[in-house]
């Protein structure tokens, strides 16, 4: 007898959707329970789990007092609560040419809620949208389940992951409905130059459509550029900024993000964008009430001395996954990590015995080192690998030591 949930497209599938998540969780299955020092895990990117990435002093100062307080044990407004609004607003223009304000900003659960808004606002009949190869494999995830188109436009390793700028014209048609761009770079660890965001920025006007900022790990920079958030160019195209305080402040598991409508010439002014993140953001669940409550005290208050030290720590952990990667023959690094906590690695499989590919590569690493990195074809690139540094730097070294050992087991050349 036909299964009626089947007939009506709910038939079980045999495959499961490859994301950052499954991967990683597979390949911890996998891990070698006879190493005799503990795994090292180098695929997902949570700082939090270290002791060196421990958040700000007043941050859980805050969020105590807030929940201590009993202003916030109530619903909030979908859109967020006026002060935590404020407050984003307020942090944000810090480093505008103008300001925002609080019927600018939306908060959201977390960066991920953030995605998943955007993309349910941007999907209509045969509309499209252009994500980067690498990226940041949610996108496509969401766009799935909203049957949103995805055009890939790329990001050359040799110019430091930047923007192609003519595969971006190639793919645009009057179906396109706007471009992500993620900065600083998950999964590539670069950060752009003002000058690439302007040229972005420029192309997006003459193509006339909407950029989405993949901002989450925005201040996370230790190289010879510093952070430009794209929403400066505001006045020559619209910009929707996607943050959060996940990774800056190393709590990822408080979810608080925030959508920002970076619009000084409302120029959105006669679509309907603005109303429709309203009408998403009443479908979506909101962030902990008492997390709201203590983020004008978290953005007002965090010292820079805690922001510098957590990049400067980023930047040994760099300097060691760097010239640790470049010791290993099979693997070659073509641009030094600038920012976030990831790098893109390339990886020759025709240098090694018996692996077929970057999945192959990972998962007889765990079986035999103990060690998780995350495949590449997982963000877009195969035979490429992306690495997590931020952890602990003894950790790392070890990490990468394994590699080392393990390539050279399998390496095909005596």
């Amino acid at each position: 007898m036909e299964n009626k949930w089947s007939r009506l497209g709910f038939a079980k599938s045999t495959e499961s959707p490859v994301t950052i998540m499954n991967v990683c969780a597979m390949l911890k299955q996998n891990l070698n329970a006879a190493y005799p020092r503990p795994p090292v895990l180098l695929g997902h990117g949570d700082p939090s789990a270290f002791p060196c990435f421990r958040t700000s002093p007043v941050a859980e100062e805050a969020v105590v007092d807030a929940l201590k307080s009993a202003k916030f044990n109530s619903y909030a407004p979908s859109l967020g609560l006026l002060q935590a609004r404020r407050s984003i607003a307020e942090y944000l223009s810090r480093d505008l040419p103008y300001k925002l304000l609080p019927d600018d900003v939306f908060v959201t659960s977390g960066c991920k809620d953030a995605i998943q808004v955007m993309i349910n606002v941007l999907a209509r009949a045969g509309s499209n949208v252009l994500l980067p190869r690498p990226g940041f494999p949610r996108y496509e995830t969401f766009c799935a389940f909203s049957q949103l188109e995805v055009r890939h436009y790329e990001l050359l390793p040799e110019k430091g992951w930047e923007v192609c700028l003519d595969s971006i014209e190639a793919l645009t048609d009057e179906k396109t409905a706007a471009i992500v761009v993620i900065n600083p770079g998950n999964p590539c660890g670069n950060v752009y130059s003002h000058r690439h965001l302007r040229e972005i920025a420029e192309t997006a006007k003459k193509l006339g459509i909407l950029v989405i900022a993949d901002e989450v790990y925005g201040h996370l920079c230790f190289g010879d550029d510093p952070f430009v958030p794209m929403g400066i160019f505001g006045s020559v195209v619209p910009v929707i900024t996607l943050g959060s305080i996940s990774k800056r402040w190393a709590v990822p598991g408080w979810r608080l993000g925030w959508i920002a409508i970076n619009d000084p010439l409302k120029m959105l002014q006669e679509s309907a964008i603005v109303e429709c993140i309203k009408i998403c953001l009443d479908c979506s669940p909101e962030p902990v009430t008492f997390i709201q409550g203590a983020i004008p005290k978290i953005l007002q208050d965090t010292t820079e001395q805690f922001f510098s030290s957590t990049n400067s720590i980023l930047k040994e952990a760099a300097e060691i996954c760097f010239n640790k990667v470049n010791e290993i023959p099979c693997i070659a690094c073509p641009h030094k990590p600038q920012g976030s906590i990831f790098v893109m690695v390339k990886l020759d499989v025709s240098l090694l015995e018996d692996i077929k590919d970057d999945m192959d590569f990972c998962l007889k690493l765990a079986k035999e080192e103990s060690v998780v990195v995350l495949p590449g074809t997982v963000v877009g690139m195969k035979n490429w690998l992306r690495i997590t540094y931020a952890v602990e730097p003894l950790c790392l070294e070890d990490g990468l030591e394994r590699i080392k050992a393990f390539c050279h087991r399998r390496s095909a050349t005596p």
